[in-house]
């Protein structure tokens, strides 16, 4: 039994730690570990006390950095582990291991191990990210491993096992395999990294109760004024912070049991699903028996072309193309028969509810009365709803097999391009509602960051669908960029929402343009390249 998950699991880990997204995946964890740690003189801090930070020693480092990878790698790890199940069944290895005297059980505990295997090498590669940050900031050049190590096991490893084991219940769920799974996650990542600091939850919430009671002792012993809360996040900062001199906390036996009993949680949560996955046994599942009952055994079958005429020609009397089909190409505007095409795949499968919600949020901006309320809530709020539909620019032609069909296609700027165009004119549809009040109130440097959003989600969408072909990296970036937006933070507002500086409200529209320019330059170098590897 623990030789056949321990194959299970491995062959799973070797299968992703061979695609090139494993190795940005530990990028982003060193870019990671350097925000953490950030030099004195920074403008930003992850952890601090008040106006305090502790010395850079091996057990703050260990600590600043464990907590910040516990939060963001639940986040971000969520949508890089969530695809396990799904693989198998679009590589058609689940049909093979149906087959199999594998159990459900034991084939879902061997993808929660391959999970947790895959997030815990981007904990181990932040690890060695803390020690160098460590050495590389100068503020302790003595080295305590187990300091450094200690925070790593006891909490963020508790946090990222409960990640792997809940991707793979959002996986089993018909609902929450969806996008609207991986936006519901960030809302449940939001409001556990916000309740779990509090005092007084079971297994002390995310792990850093202790680590606060512990630091405030020691400030407290060393005589440093206490003139704060505890504060983990990511924090702009006016001025430097001072400093305190912390070694560490030593765990009680109720705070490691507590934290072991997570783990538990977390194997007890990923073999959940036995009780109704199926394992892709078609017997399992009514549905699939009678989609089997009722398919057509001709379904499948490739038809002959039909021509007009059959028969040997010589190069000066070889018919065209055109006259040996029956369907005859028309000519016409090209351009503007691919951009209707693309958006009505675009739009393909939209529920009647979400038009609704589009009209009901379009009234909601006309009627409003103050313009500046207007574009402050509902642009975010317009601008959010069709965030599973833009997620889909990039991704459909790969998850429906027809990219090298379309790879045929001589031009593929051109139809790029027309994708990008329907991906901005969902985008200027769902915004309509401000758009109209920003013209109606002469607002240009509002209409000119209205119109830098509109250029800018299309190109964002596009660029991270072409390179990861999944929806999951759009969803998974834009929602915290989003939210950033609607929680008032001037720097990141990309759809001009914010008048909180008069400054960064007439750099940001053509910085986001300039950035949009770039994405788009990624998305034809990308589609081009790949064609030529293809060739």
């Amino acid at each position: 039994m623990l030789h056949m998950l321990a194959g299970l699991a491995m062959a799973d880990f070797r299968d992703r730690v061979r695609r090139p997204a494993y190795f940005v995946v530990l990028a982003a964890a060193v870019a990671l570990g350097y925000v953490a740690v950030p030099d004195s003189d920074a403008k930003w801090m992850i952890m601090q006390i008040g106006d305090h930070r502790g010395l850079y020693n091996s057990a703050y480092v260990g600590m600043v950095t464990a907590l910040a990878a516990g939060l963001w790698i639940t986040l971000g790890g969520f949508y890089v582990v969530r695809n396990s199940i799904q693989r198998d069944h679009s590589t058609r290895v689940g049909q093979l291991l149906a087959a199999t005297p594998v159990r459900t059980s034991a084939y879902l505990l061997g993808k929660f191990l391959s999970n947790l295997m895959l997030l815990s090498s981007m904990l181990g590669v932040l690890a060695v990210t803390a020690l160098a940050m460590q050495l590389a900031r100068g503020e302790s050049y003595d080295i305590d491993l187990l300091a450094l190590v200690q925070p790593f096991v006891l909490i963020a490893l508790p946090l990222v096992a409960l990640t792997a084991a809940l991707a793979l219940l959002f996986e089993s769920l018909p609902l929450l395999r969806t996008g609207l799974g991986n936006i519901l996650w960030f809302c449940c990542w939001l409001v556990v990294s916000t309740v779990g600091q509090g005092p007084g939850l079971p297994f002390d919430g995310i792990g850093v109760n202790s680590v606060a009671r512990s630091m405030y002792a020691d400030m407290v012993a060393q005589h440093v004024e206490v003139d704060g809360s505890f504060s983990l996040g990511l924090t702009y900062l006016d001025k430097p912070l001072g400093l305190f001199t912390w070694e560490g906390f030593t765990p009680t036996a109720e705070y490691v049991m507590g934290r072991g009993t997570l783990l538990l949680v977390a194997a007890a949560i990923a073999i959940l699903p036995a009780l109704w996955f199926g394992r892709f046994d078609p017997a399992r599942s009514r549905r699939n028996r009678l989609a089997v009952e009722k398919q057509d055994p001709f379904a499948g079958a490739v038809q002959p072309v039909v021509l007009d005429e059959v028969g040997p020609y010589d190069v000066a009397s070889r018919p065209a193309v055109a006259t040996l089909l029956r369907t005859r190409p028309e000519p016409g505007a090209v351009s503007l028969r691919l951009w209707v095409g693309e958006v009505r795949i675009l739009l393909q499968g939209v529920r009647w509810w979400w038009w609704l919600g589009a009209a009901f949020l379009f009234l909601c901006a006309l009627i409003s009365r103050e313009l500046h309320g207007t574009v402050r809530v509902m642009l975010p709020l317009a601008w959010i709803w069709p965030v599973l539909i833009w997620s889909r620019l990039g991704t459909q032609r790969h998850e429906h097999g027809v990219e090298s069909l379309l790879g045929a296609c001589p031009a593929i700027r051109r139809r790029l391009l027309a994708e990008w165009a329907a991906g901005v004119t969902v985008t200027v549809v769902a915004g309509a509602g401000p758009l109209i009040r920003l013209i109606a109130g002469a607002d240009w440097l509002g209409l000119t960051g209205w119109t830098a959003g509109a250029l800018f989600i299309p190109s964002l969408a596009l660029a991270l669908g072409t390179l990861s072909r999944t929806h999951r990296l759009f969803q998974a970036i834009y929602v915290p960029l989003w939210y950033a937006v609607a929680n008032g933070l001037p720097f990141f507002d990309f759809m001009g929402a914010l008048r909180d500086s008069s400054e960064l409200a007439t750099i940001q529209p053509p910085v986001t343009l300039a950035v949009s320019a770039a994405l788009m330059i990624v998305v034809f170098m990308t589609g081009v390249m790949r064609r030529f590897s293809r060739d």
